[in-house]
């Protein structure tokens, strides 16, 4: 796992949810934080008015020092969509981000800044649009391929110091093309599980890792459109945490867990959402 998390914030009151959840991370698993602050663009009739990053630099610095983490302190010029990504670069960061308080308009025109994110930094991503603490129920979406490892390591250590139960969600997407994987796929999805195919072997496998670790684990096979199925499993379960894994779906049946997938998922969670991709080797 990374070993520094990279907190940020523009000075909107969202992102104080981003600081608040990482500082708790960043004492749960020993880890350093810098806390990047982007000066946007001002009023120039509020030239003299207080910082919104100064309040929020002052109640940071006081939470992390009541928390006992070691931190550094970073202010960065420009608009966060391109500081955020350069920083991020930098460093092996898990990087924690927070709404930023951008209006609807610019949503409709461009897109969720968290998209845009999760399109340029390949690290791992902590996107947090409210704390969900204490944790104690973890969703960790897979493709069953194998593919999810970065996420499924990250969302293990988290959840072994959490003590946090895991459920592990694999969909099955309507697919157009009949072909063998797919195929079985869509006929057993109910008992995917115990096929003798790659993703029931994965599905097992990980469910073994999971219960190796020591906690509690279930599986949880859906059947449908990708983003409508975890959306429905992440109000129904009531989880504090969601973790999503590859770029890939494997097999080039169709790339299930792309930075678009995952933004849909992140922009109408309740929870903290923490993707992270595969690397290959």
């Amino acid at each position: 796992m990374s070993t520094e998390l990279l907190i940020t914030t523009n000075g909107f009151i969202g992102t104080w949810a981003a600081i608040e959840y990482g500082a708790w991370l960043a004492e749960s698993m020993r880890m350093k934080i810098t806390l990047l602050g982007v000066t946007e663009k001002l009023n120039p009739a509020a030239i003299d008015d207080q910082h919104p990053l100064e309040d929020v630099f002052e109640r940071a610095v006081s939470l992390f020092k009541v928390k006992g983490v070691e931190y550094s302190l970073e202010v960065q010029n420009g608009d966060a969509e391109q500081v955020i990504p350069r920083k991020a670069r930098e460093g092996d960061y898990v990087t924690v981000v927070g709404p930023l308080g951008r209006p609807q308009i610019r949503h409709w025109l461009i897109g969720r800044s968290i998209r845009h994110f999760m399109e340029t930094i390949s690290r791992p991503i902590l996107y947090v649009p409210q704390v969900c603490l204490p944790l104690n129920k973890l969703l960790l979406c897979i493709g069953g391929l194998g593919y999810e490892v970065d996420a499924e390591n990250l969302a293990l250590q988290i959840a072994m110091k959490s003590h946090a139960d895991v459920t592990l969600l694999h969909i099955v997407p309507q697919v157009d093309l009949d072909y063998p994987t797919a195929r079985v796929a869509s006929e057993h999805w109910k008992d995917l599980i115990d096929t003798d195919t790659i993703l029931g072997r994965n599905l097992r496998k990980a469910l073994d890792i999971v219960k190796i670790a020591g906690l509690n684990a279930d599986v949880q096979v859906r059947r449908g459109h990708v983003v409508e199925e975890i959306t429905s499993e992440l109000k129904t379960g009531n989880y504090d945490l969601l973790c999503m894994g590859s770029l890939f779906s494997g097999n080039a049946l169709r790339q299930l867990y792309s930075p678009n997938v995952t933004a849909e998922v992140a922009e109408s969670a309740h929870c903290p959402v923490l993707t992270a991709r595969f690397k290959r080797s």
